[in-house]
């Protein structure tokens, strides 16, 4: 973070000092986890379900913290606000509208947000300095974090915007507003929440509304509810995706015997064939709308292709493909599910599957947030399964169970299904997985099946 007065922060905060000298020096991370305060630090004592942060304060400074900012005085130097998590956000902006060189670009969509991050910032980082979200840092915690580790640099500063709302992306602008903003998909993911893709749209568009007049809006015009949006911004669109209407379009998408993308890539700047170390069909897309913020930065077109063609996967638990000591392959996609997403996997899977000669096992758990519609979503995507030929189902929990009603819905379906209740469950069954088989483990974060995908990959060989 910048360095700043224990006065300044408040002011920001709009909080009062207490128990602290305002010329207090603050020049450490800010962090929300006592265990990560150092020198110089300002600890968030946040207060969530099951742990308050206030208890922690001592910790904090003992580890070198210098402030806190709290919701009640604490027996340490404190910036004492009315909403600590507001006041974490008040804080990110106020840090960045010191730092105007800072271009920020947001990403937002029901699915591949992380993943196509990723992709963003490895390109810009080609180029120079590049500060982006760990993870799936995006909410209202997470991508204020974020925020707060930007220097006085011209770096560009790359994020994710979710919603689980309206009006949560217009609060996450409101913080770091985005001069090009790109939307993914409209989708599935929080349907239970939002009740309808509609919307799921009108959310996902606050992101473009943020823009500037001079911005850039990169939407999926693929997607009717993404293209729609550039109604809603005066900002420069551009286009991407396989339509003949794309500025970036996607031509000659093939998937290799690994599952990875290989693609022509039309610009205004030229074409180029890219060929993705990323498994899956629907890393095209991701890259596409990288190349298209990359190129609008001002990169060469071959500096871009280059750093999409070698770029590996960042965040954890993301189509990250693993071998237990026979050769088994194993598919790690665990940190989140909706059955968009499940079905570019399970499309991957077979696609790996048929390489390697071996059977397939689709290890699914729980999609969360899907609302009235979570049964009758879950069994689609069990008929998904065995429409695309899944060798081995094995569905994890009570939820997912409706997975297995749909896949053995699938006439002519010669696979198997087993439900089960538990990760170790699941894991126990891999024990008879071949050396030539595949394996995908797949569900919402929540459900941890990403535990089950360690124990196969460190198990025993069958």
């Amino acid at each position: 973070m910048l360095e700043l007065h224990a006065d300044e922060i408040a002011a920001l905060c709009g909080g009062r000092l207490d128990l602290a000298d305002p010329a207090t020096l603050v020049d450490g991370p800010v962090v929300i986890d006592s265990r990560e305060a150092a020198r110089g630090s300002v600890f968030i004592a946040l207060t969530g379900e099951h742990r308050d942060g206030h208890e922690y304060v001592g910790d904090a400074f003992r580890r070198g913290a210098v402030l806190a900012i709290t919701s009640r005085p604490v027996d340490a130097a404190a910036v004492v606000v009315d909403d600590v998590e507001k006041a974490l956000g008040y804080l990110a902006g106020g840090v960045l509208r010191r730092t105007p060189a800072v271009r920020v670009c947001g990403v937002t969509g029901s699915s591949g947000k992380t993943s196509t991050k990723d992709l963003i910032a490895s390109g810009l980082r080609r180029s120079g300095p590049t500060v982006a979200a760990q993870g799936s840092f995006n909410n209202e915690i997470g991508l204020p974090l974020t925020v707060l580790d930007v220097e006085i640099t011209p770096a560009p500063l790359v994020l994710e915007y979710s919603a689980r709302g309206v009006g949560h992306i217009a609060y996450l602008t409101a913080i770091a507003r985005p001069r090009v903003a790109v939307v993914l998909n409209v989708g599935s993911a929080h349907l239970g929440e939002f009740g309808s893709r509609e919307a799921i749209a009108i959310a996902k568009g606050e992101l473009v509304e943020a823009l500037p007049t001079d911005g850039i809006a990169v939407l999926n015009i693929d997607d009717p509810l993404v293209a729609a949006m550039a109604a809603r911004t005066s900002a420069t669109v551009i286009g991407y995706g396989e339509s003949e209407t794309a500025t970036f379009r996607i031509t000659d998408l093939a998937l290799d015997d690994e599952a990875r993308a290989t693609f022509r890539l039309v610009t205004p700047l030229g074409s180029e064939q890219i060929a993705l170390g990323l498994h899956g069909r629907h890393q095209a897309g991701n890259a596409a709308a990288a190349a298209a913020v990359a190129l609008s930065s001002g990169m060469a077109l071959s500096e871009v292709v280059d750093a999409l063609a070698s770029a590996t996967p960042q965040s954890a638990h993301r189509m990250a493909v693993a071998r237990r000591a026979d050769g088994l392959v194993v598919v790690d996609d665990a940190y989140n599910a909706n059955p968009e997403s499940m079905q570019a996997a399970l499309e991957a899977l077979v696609r790996l599957g048929a390489h390697r000669g071996g059977a397939t096992w689709a290890v699914l758990g729980e999609m969360r947030e899907l609302g009235e519609q979570s049964e009758a979503l879950h069994r689609a995507t069990g008929r998904a399964a065995a429409e695309l030929g899944v060798d081995h189902l094995v569905v994890v929990g009570e939820v997912a169970a409706a997975m297995g009603e749909g896949a053995r819905s699938v006439g002519g379906w010669t696979g198997d299904c087993t439900v089960v209740d538990t990760n170790d469950e699941a894991a126990d069954l891999l024990a008879s997985a071949r050396a030539e088989d595949v394996v995908l483990v797949k569900a919402s974060n929540a459900a941890r099946l990403w535990q089950a995908a360690e124990r196969i990959v460190g198990g025993a060989a069958a």
